[in-house]
């Protein structure tokens, strides 16, 4: 797997986006104040923790994507200190201003995506180089494992199968190079393979794309996919 066989259409890619937005929105509308202050599936993160720091994403691929259009470049987080801090205030916050901050912040970022007229113009993205059009595909992980993360109903069976392909490929694509990760080769129903890993002898991993992808997140149990007996790889956030 390599950046260059990654392809997903780009509108499509925004409208993936928008559907799991919505989709997320719609299933934490229920969620009263004192549940979000509950344990998320991430350790150590509230739900609120965790709602926080997606529109807290949300702000800064829009303030990337802002500051490249006008041909400058900017880290993603330009303070960890204060991407904590603005974490942490998610938990002071009611469960409508948690639904407001995702929305809202949701709705600036498509509006930067709206004013790019140059997709091929370069971003770095946490220590890597890439391109505007590979935004939406970071935007819609992010979305997504999250709302696994909010423990609100969602799985990976409610993924379609496309969203589920370019979710496996960027994971494959973002830790293709993680020395942390044990050493596996995938190997999905839809055809796709991948070599990851260098800890330890490596092994064959089999599943669905949606399978695989939550798996290597660490984001769904180990029985799910074939060959992973004692493979876990860490959460990331």
């Amino acid at each position: 797997m390599t950046e260059q066989t990654f392809t997903a259409p780009l509108e499509t890619l925004r409208k993936r986006v928008q559907e799991a937005t919505q989709r997320l929105l719609g299933d934490t509308i229920g969620i009263s104040d004192g549940d979000w202050n509950r344990a998320s599936l991430l350790p150590g993160w509230s739900r609120a923790n965790v709602a926080a720091h997606l529109s807290a994403n949300a702000d800064a691929l829009a303030e990337l994507i802002d500051e490249a259009v006008q041909g400058r470049s900017v880290a993603l987080y330009a303070d960890e200190e204060l991407r904590t801090e603005g974490i942490e205030r998610g938990s002071c916050m009611t469960g409508l201003e948690l639904q407001i901050c995702l929305d809202t912040s949701a709705g600036r970022l498509e509006r930067a995506m709206d004013a790019v007229t140059d997709w091929s113009a370069p971003v770095a993205f946490l220590g890597r180089r890439l391109t505007l059009a590979q935004v939406p595909m970071a935007r819609l992980s992010e979305v997504v494992v999250h709302h696994l993360d909010l423990d609100c109903g969602f799985d990976t069976g409610r993924l379609d199968s496309s969203s589920a392909r370019w979710l496996l490929q960027w994971a494959e694509l973002r830790y293709a190079d993680g020395s942390d990760l044990p050493a596996v080769r995938l190997e999905s129903t839809s055809g796709l393979t991948a070599e990851l890993g260098a800890a330890g002898e490596r092994r064959t991993v089999t599943g669905s794309d949606a399978a695989l992808w939550g798996w290597l997140m660490g984001r769904t149990r180990p029985d799910e996919v074939e060959g992973s007996d004692g493979l876990t790889p860490a959460l990331r956030a």
